[in-house]
């Protein structure tokens, strides 16, 4: 089959459409909680469903550790198919995403898989019907482990649980995070009966990476999910095409070949949290060609949301509050007038907040 070239443009104005941000009005549901909505910083996964048009009732959200570890949210009505789509592919998918705590396991002759399941029934005990905090839940999972699941943590001059199996654990134990807790606090899923025996097709997060960021490899979404490639390589959807973008040869779920083509135009501008999904792609230098810029936006600690004109993220911007004051330090990076349509953002951001927009600040 010969490869049918798409311009980078197509590919993020897709990107834009999938994610439901060229909404204009209010939605009730969005594409993007299939995945899951990264729930990280100040504004977390709430912001990036107001962008998206949606503001959904508090419970009707689960909110969970899950893919990388992080907190994602999704619809509370499919938790028990997201601990079953979220769950590992394999040991060796196991071990990837545990890090180095898979070291003691293999030492000691304990699969992976084993070991996260052990950790979960522990958990659930732990918790019971209630809720526990999460450093309260560390000490008496440490209490009930073997070595093999156990470190050192120097600064805390304790023995703690190791960190991913803790978190990976938590959701196939039924257990959620209380929203708005820090540190977080974990309680029992309401009506728990464990994972989902199947997984929906639209929770599956290989081909949801494919339908929400568009095309890409199994290195990529590899990247996306903290697993090994041929992991993915092996869950790879059969009903894919391949596309050429920017002289790199990917592929695209068939359904989504004509929308990809022919994207039409994406306007707007939008506020896109440090976290949020149109950012979460690792093809970093598709979404952003300049190197200067992407250093900027993806930086490792302090790291700023993306200021979106259209499809193009065209800059970087920092909140400055003062009491009930929001102001914003925004770089566009080609040194240009900010973006028409930038206020009326802010001014949504500050009440989104509780807060009142009075203007702009150097960063």
């Amino acid at each position: 089959m010969t490869e049918q070239r798409i311009d980078r443009r197509h590919v993020l104005r897709f990107r834009a459409r999938a994610q439901d941000l060229t909404r204009s009005g209010e939605a009730g549901d969005t594409r993007v909680l299939d995945l899951g909505v990264q729930d990280t910083g100040p504004d977390g996964s709430r912001w990036a469903l107001e962008l998206r048009g949606v503001r959904p009732d508090p419970d009707d959200l689960v909110l969970a550790w899950t893919l990388r570890g992080a907190p994602h949210a999704y619809r509370r009505s499919e938790a028990a198919e997201v601990a079953a789509a979220t769950a590992p592919l394999s040991e060796a998918d196991a071990a990837k995403r545990v890090f180095d705590a898979s070291r003691p396991l293999k030492a000691a002759g304990i699969p992976v898989l084993d070991a996260l399941a052990h950790v979960a029934d522990e958990m659930s005990e732990i918790v019971g019907d209630g809720a526990v905090v999460k450093g309260e839940m560390s000490s008496a999972l440490s209490a009930r482990l073997d070595a093999p699941y156990l470190r050192e943590c120097r600064p805390c001059q304790a023995i703690h649980t190791y960190e991913q199996p803790f978190r990976l654990a938590a959701l196939q134990a039924g257990l959620e995070l209380e929203p708005g807790t820090s540190p977080p606090v974990l309680r029992r899923i309401p009506g728990w009966r464990g994972p989902a025996a199947q997984v929906p097709t639209h929770l599956d997060p290989i081909r949801a990476v494919l339908r929400l960021l568009g095309p890409s490899d199994p290195k990529l979404v590899a990247g996306y999910l903290d697993a090994p490639v041929r992991e993915v390589k092996a869950h790879w959807p059969s009903d894919v095409v391949p596309v050429e973008v920017d002289g790199a040869r990917l592929d695209v779920l068939a359904e989504d070949l004509d929308a990809l083509a022919d994207p039409g135009e994406a306007s707007g501008v939008r506020l896109l949290g440090p976290f949020d999904l149109f950012l979460q792609g690792r093809d970093r230098a598709l979404v952003v060609p300049d190197e200067r810029s992407r250093k900027d936006l993806w930086r490792t600690l302090g790291r700023p949301g993306g200021l979106l004109a259209g499809s193009e993220v065209v800059g970087s911007w920092r909140p400055r509050s003062a009491g009930r004051k929001l102001r914003l330090a925004v770089d566009v990076w080609d040194g240009g007038d900010r973006p028409a349509g930038l206020d009326e953002q802010a001014e949504r951001l500050a009440t989104f907040r509780g807060q009142a927009f009075a203007g702009y600040v150097s960063d």
